[in-house]
């Protein structure tokens, strides 16, 4: 499927479609060129999570140095906030002589049903360390400790490490910064395309062993449990499917890249989380890839009185 129409997820609720969600997707094959295409994958968003791999590329560049390549999983991180992820936080705060008070990140509960409820059941509450990008900050932290800037003002777009956060972002993008935001943690966020996305991701996943992107994408597929969670998305794939990068971010953003080279980035318009998956699927049998945890993310339930009534699913025609 190449041109302007969208990808299309439907809602259906007892046989009717209720809903549907619509969205841009750009994936190119092997060799770098496009292979499907729909919506508008020439316009800029914000990758909002999905940036986070070419943010821990532009730290490496500039001399963050970790002694453990599961901790650079973690700089990429969504985290849940379960304790393997708050305890391996806390060392690397803890072995460069910070705290968590220096975090730059809001206190939050962690995105992790589960863990949260743990939280609150041991007498918690919001803290920085619990919020999904504290491993980023602490990577960033760090950066500027090993590159001889200043930790206050880190997340200013003017600090040097933002600077050549951006500069990264525009190589690796093969395209300018079109706007710059804030995104959730406060760090700040750069518009690029889906094109652009899924272009940083090839360049990971097809960059020479040892190099900046190359260690990046090694560090997430080695650790995918610290990239996200022991029940997310981007953890159960990239654990099932040797080779695949991915990582996902908030307003229906996702992005991935096989070993061959191929990429995929997708963006839902109205930034409803339920509509990625299903897409990202259908992408990646699309690519002749294959594994039994597609079909629990192909579709999700939709409920009514606590039975399932329906499904979240990717119209049947879309991509034929």
């Amino acid at each position: 499927m190449t041109g302007p129409n969208p990808i299309l997820v439907e809602v259906v609720r007892n046989g009717w479609v209720e809903s549907v969600h619509r969205g841009s997707v750009y994936v190119s094959g092997p060799d770098g060129q496009p292979a499907l295409q729909a919506g508008k994958p020439h316009e800029s968003c914000f990758p909002r999570s999905a940036n986070k791999p070419m943010q821990a590329v532009a730290m490496l560049r500039s001399g963050l140095d970790l002694a453990d390549e599961a901790d650079l999983a973690l700089a990429t991180a969504s985290h849940s906030g379960e304790p393997v992820h708050v305890e391996r936080v806390r060392a690397l705060l803890a072995s460069a002589g910070l705290s968590e008070d220096d975090l730059g990140c809001p206190p939050q509960l962690p995105i992790g049903e589960e863990a949260a409820h743990a939280v609150l059941a041991a007498g918690g509450g919001p803290a920085r360390v619990l919020m999904n990008c504290s491993g980023k900050h602490a990577a960033m932290l760090l950066t500027c400790q090993a590159a001889g800037w200043p930790r206050e003002g880190y997340l200013e777009p003017d600090h040097p490490l933002q600077r050549e956060v951006r500069r990264v972002v525009e190589q690796l993008a093969g395209e300018p910064v079109t706007a710059t935001g804030v995104d959730g943690c406060g760090a700040p966020l750069f518009a690029i395309t889906l094109i652009g996305v899924a272009r940083s991701f090839r360049a990971l996943v097809t960059a020479e062993p040892g190099t900046p992107e190359r260690r990046v994408a090694d560090a997430m597929r080695a650790h995918p449990l610290l990239v996200a969670g022991s029940t997310r998305d981007d953890t159960r794939l990239m654990g099932a499917v040797p080779g695949l990068l991915m990582k996902g971010g908030a307003e229906g953003v996702h992005a991935a890249a096989l070993a061959d080279g191929s990429a995929v980035a997708l963006k839902i318009d109205d930034g409803h989380a339920r509509a990625r998956m299903p897409v990202m699927v259908a992408v990646l049998r699309s690519l002749g890839l294959e594994a039994p945890e597609f079909d629990a993310w192909a579709t999700s339930p939709v409920l009514g009185g606590g039975v399932e009534v329906g499904a979240v699913r990717l119209r049947p025609d879309v991509l034929r």
